[in-house]
């Protein structure tokens, strides 16, 4: 038997204002967004906003539901709305942050697993990089090169011969 490492490497900025300018929008865009997520059960609001490549910003916020499962993350809403907006356009950077009822909102936060494949399979589509900023409501922001860097063992379109 033998042992094998996964290593992930990430940007960490002080805070928004460390970031290039069209980053520190992004950024400011999204925590503007995350006030209009419906999230009357857990109080947990995510919003997430992209800019395209035509420099179009694209915004999601997580939508609950009662009925639980129907519930859809800002991630996956988001992908939703370019889809539908920007068909065959990929993201380049998207900017992910959250607020709370319950808890400090001060720390980045990272996609749940079904966004983290989501975002990885919408990469793939256009074999293109999309960053990741994840943000709070304030402090530090991680850089991510890639959803993939959340996910490095993604399942992909190859593995079912696509």
């Amino acid at each position: 038997m033998d042992t094998r490492n996964i290593n992930i490497s990430f940007k960490v900025h002080a805070n928004a204002s460390a970031l290039s300018d069209a980053d520190n929008d992004l950024v400011q865009r999204a925590r503007e967004v995350v006030a209009t997520a419906y999230a009357p059960y857990s109080g947990f609001r995510v919003g997430a906003v992209a800019r395209m490549p035509d420099d179009k910003l694209v915004m999601g916020t997580n939508q609950e539901n009662a009925s639980y499962p129907i519930g859809i993350c800002a991630e996956r809403v988001l992908l939703a709305a370019v889809s539908s907006i920007s068909p065959g356009l990929p993201i380049e950077t998207m900017a992910i942050t959250y607020q709370s009822d319950a808890v400090d909102t001060s720390e980045p936060i990272a996609p749940c697993g079904m966004c983290r494949q989501a975002l990885v399979e919408f990469e793939s589509r256009f074999n293109a990089p999309m960053r990741l900023l994840l943000t709070g409501s304030a402090g530090e922001v991680f850089e991510f090169e890639t959803p993939s860097d959340l996910l490095p063992m993604a399942f992909k379109h190859y593995h079912l011969g696509k």
